[in-house]
């Protein structure tokens, strides 16, 4: 029997990290996934006035601090909710507004200290027993894989390649995803994910299909796993009478399709926060455990398997 825990779309979040890095001992995994997403999305600057003066205007309300302990108190809570911070001075903001580029710059430099942070930290609390498996998904600069890549003596990077679980489950990845309204960074048309997929999967023989885990960011399509809020044109969700959001599929096609054509063993997917769920495609199990990053809330799924599909068993946790 081979346990996993798989997470994704963690988003810069410290806490959520600092959680992902308890569950191989926690859950007694023999493999733990962080897939997908691992960066945050906005910089909070901080203002130095004058000495023991800061101010941050986070959320268009601004919050002023006289020391240090309340300033670092307050950007603790913000990186734990995946925020990046500097110190900077008014004149520099002037100087980030009127210069994209390096606004650019300073945010693929914070993504990629971070996680630099971060896998030295799971190199160090992370029982050596454990397969450590970190991949980038859609939201994700293509400059933060070499970071990944600088620690392949303990962390896993899986894409373009296969990775054996254990001695009978490889795995396939693909990070890309259908495309969103947002074009973010790795998404592509559905006939072109289609052929990444399958350039994946003529990786392994076929006599390993059966056994296959597919650790696909995107979920896919028409299922549990990518329900999101409808957007309108202007990207603001659409309410129902009620009061609450009405919902839609936006997860892959292709994905669906490879899923119903090749029946792997499990689909591993992500991308889509409030679709939490998991459930069967003929013989395949497909899940997907979510997202809560800005609460600091961990979401996983705990994956028991062995080679009979009749042992395999899937639980879902957070905290």
């Amino acid at each position: 029997m081979t346990r996993i825990f798989h997470s994704v779309d963690a988003h810069g979040s410290n806490l959520v990290w600092r959680k992902y890095l308890n569950a191989a001992t926690a859950y007694k995994a023999d493999v733990v996934l962080l897939c997908g997403d691992l960066t945050g999305k906005a910089i909070i600057p901080v203002v130095k006035v004058k000495e023991n003066e800061w101010f941050i205007n986070p959320f268009g309300k601004e919050e002023r601090f006289y020391s240090v302990e309340k300033l670092t108190e307050r950007l603790k809570v913000l990186e734990n909710q995946g925020y990046y911070t500097f110190e900077t001075t008014r004149d520099e903001i002037a100087e980030f507004q009127n210069n994209p580029k390096k606004v650019e710059n300073l945010f693929a430099k914070l993504m990629k200290e971070r996680l630099e942070q971060w896998l030295k930290l799971a190199e160090e609390k992370i029982p050596k027993s454990v397969k450590i498996v970190v991949m980038p998904g859609n939201d994700d600069i293509m400059e933060i894989d070499e970071v990944i890549k600088a620690h392949e003596d303990r962390v896993i990077y899986p894409l373009d390649k296969v990775v054996y679980l254990d001695n009978k489950h490889p795995m396939i990845s693909c990070e890309y995803v259908n495309p969103t309204p947002w074009e973010t960074p790795r998404e592509a048309k559905e006939q072109d994910l289609m052929k990444m997929l399958e350039k994946q999967l003529r990786r392994i023989d076929a006599s390993e299909q059966k056994y296959l885990i597919c650790n696909f960011h995107a979920p896919p399509y028409g299922t549990m796993l990518d329900l999101a809020p409808k957007l309108d044109k202007n990207l603001n969700v659409i309410m129902r009478f009620d009061g609450s959001p009405e919902m839609e599929h936006v997860g892959s096609k292709s994905v669906r399709a490879f899923i119903e054509q090749y029946q792997p063993k499990i689909g591993l997917h992500g991308h889509i926060h409030e679709a939490a769920a998991d459930q069967k495609i003929g013989r395949t199990l497909v899940i997907n455990p979510g997202s809560d990053y800005q609460a600091c809330v961990l979401r996983g799924y705990v994956i028991d398997f062995s080679v009979s599909d009749e042992d395999t068993k899937a639980w879902r946790v957070e905290g």
